[in-house]
């Protein structure tokens, strides 16, 4: 059984930064592609970054391009995201996801394991 656990999530003001953390356990780590999702109050869960098995590629949702960089470390079993310029819109649950099919998912149901979410809110 692969778990995941989010943590870094936070009260932040508007133009600030946190770092997520996912930590994987369970499997091997550099089996799966991972992403990032957030769900905002009263919103769908929506596709934010996502990297590919290796940490050679990445593909961000339009909304975070230039704002959050998503990586992993293989030997750690972690994926981070580093976020920055925060504004209030970025106000959500985060969740980790983990999937065994290769490649930049972007769909939730590409993800076998998901983390239980850390809340990050952004102050104006």
């Amino acid at each position: 059984q692969v778990q995941l656990v989010e943590s870094g999530g936070g009260l932040v003001q508007a133009g600030g930064s946190l770092r997520l953390v996912c930590i994987v356990s369970g499997r091997t780590f550099s089996n799966y592609a991972m992403g990032w999702f957030r769900q905002a109050p009263g919103k769908e869960r929506e596709f934010v970054a996502a990297i590919t098995r290796s940490g050679a590629v990445t593909r961000y949702a339009d909304f975070v391009k230039d704002r959050f960089t998503i990586s992993r470390d293989n030997a750690k079993n972690a994926m981070y995201l580093q976020m920055s310029s925060l504004r209030p819109g970025d106000t959500a649950v985060y969740y980790c996801a983990a999937g065994r099919k290769p490649g930049l998912n972007v769909r939730e149901y590409d993800y076998d394991y998901w983390g239980q979410g850390t809340q990050v809110t952004v102050s104006s």
